[in-house]
């Protein structure tokens, strides 16, 4: 029986179809995985192309002549300057710098009567909401697309799938975007996502949504994957999750974000400040507010999974931390995690142990990513 008070999205027929396991996630019925399991989802995924329900996510529409200088004011980076058809990365912050949620954003034009269009998280969906009306609500005007569709079909050969339904679309590259038909309904695609792989995130119509996602499936190269692939394909690609890797008590800098933060943004910028925390955040780029931990990827050397919320000690059995993400990496046939480490062990190769049921599993500090990325940049 599923639970009445849980939300479905347009695909929830099509993953019962598949025999998908549900879980509840971010106030929805989501597919955690298919038949064919975690492992073969995600290396699928690694070498052919992953099909991804993402309609749980929020998707909101910006307009108005003041709207870029609206959200470039609730965020420490650079909305103006973002070209037409351009995605970025962007982060909404807290008066104390800490993270309220990381978003994915695209200039459709706003300079000639287009929106800026926002994805944030599903959990945080409606206080984004909330909050950018309080914040910014009379500057511009902000409409929930709550009810779209939005699909990620990710891995090296979706380009391939994609372009058979939706020709040229193989000319974006990575972070950008366009607006596509489909059997006369209006699309909008990324060439993006959250995998480490090339890939798209689709945005459509509700009602066209399951007919498009069996479109793709009809493809050799498509397969469905769930939720639990998806969390250990982000985790080799070394990308944060928010609640777990971030949250409202973690600034940018302190996540290793600092790529995020734009020169324009940041002190002796042309717009520099003039964000929420921006105090704190610039103080900590600029290193005069100091910094008690920062984010790094963690290697164990026995194969054994350290989850998230394990503590982290130096070998002296001094407290350090917390592992924040963590799992047997399916493509690195190796445990790996992030955690929040002192600046002081945070140097590559440095050993710390984490604490699984008492016992002592020694890591060490590694680079990210993982698993080498696959963007398409042309």
């Amino acid at each position: 029986m599923s639970d009445p008070a849980l939300l479905h999205t347009p695909l929830h027929a099509l993953h019962l179809e598949l025999g998908a396991r549900m879980v509840p996630f971010a106030g929805y019925s989501m597919p955690v995985q298919y038949p064919a399991g975690l492992m073969a989802e995600h290396l699928h995924t690694r070498s052919a192309a992953g099909l991804f329900d993402v309609s749980h996510m929020g998707q909101i529409s910006i307009r108005g002549a003041d709207a870029a200088a609206a959200l470039e004011s609730v965020m420490p980076v650079d909305v103006i300057g973002l070209g037409v058809n351009r995605q970025r990365y962007g982060l909404l912050l807290n008066e104390q710098g800490g993270i309220l949620d990381d978003l994915m954003f695209v200039n459709r034009d706003i300079a000639g009567g287009g929106d800026l269009f926002l994805v944030v998280n599903g959990a945080n969906k409606q206080a984004d909401l909330a909050h950018l009306q309080a914040r910014i609500g009379q500057r511009c005007q902000i409409t929930a697309q709550f009810d779209r569709g939005l699909l990620a079909l990710q891995g090296p050969q979706a380009v391939t799938a994609l372009q058979r339904l939706l020709p040229g679309v193989e000319a974006l590259v990575f972070m950008t975007g366009a607006a596509f038909v489909w059997n006369g309904a209006d699309l909008f695609v990324t060439r993006s996502g959250y995998t480490g792989e090339d890939g798209f995130e689709i945005s459509l119509p509700a009602d066209v949504t399951d007919a498009f996602a069996r479109a793709l499936l009809a493809q050799p190269e498509v397969k469905p994957v769930g939720l639990g692939a998806r969390n250990s394909l982000r985790l080799e690609a070394g990308l944060c999750l928010h609640g777990n890797d971030i949250d409202p008590g973690i600034t940018p800098v302190e996540a290793g974000l600092n790529w995020a933060l734009q020169k324009v943004r940041r002190t002796g910028g042309a717009r520099a400040g003039v964000f929420p925390g921006a105090e704190v955040v610039l103080g900590q780029l600029d290193g005069t507010v100091p910094l008690a931990r920062v984010r790094v990827g963690l290697v164990a050397e026995e194969r054994v999974p350290v989850r998230e919320h394990t503590p982290l000690q130096d070998e002296a059995g001094q407290s350090l931390g917390e592992v924040t993400s963590g799992l047997l990496g399916p493509t690195t046939q190796t445990p790996i995690a992030m955690g929040m480490v002192p600046p002081s062990h945070a140097a590559v190769g440095t050993r710390v142990l984490a604490i699984v049921r008492g016992k002592p599993v020694p890591m060490r500090v590694s680079a990210m990513p993982f698993v080498p990325n696959r963007y398409h940049r042309g």
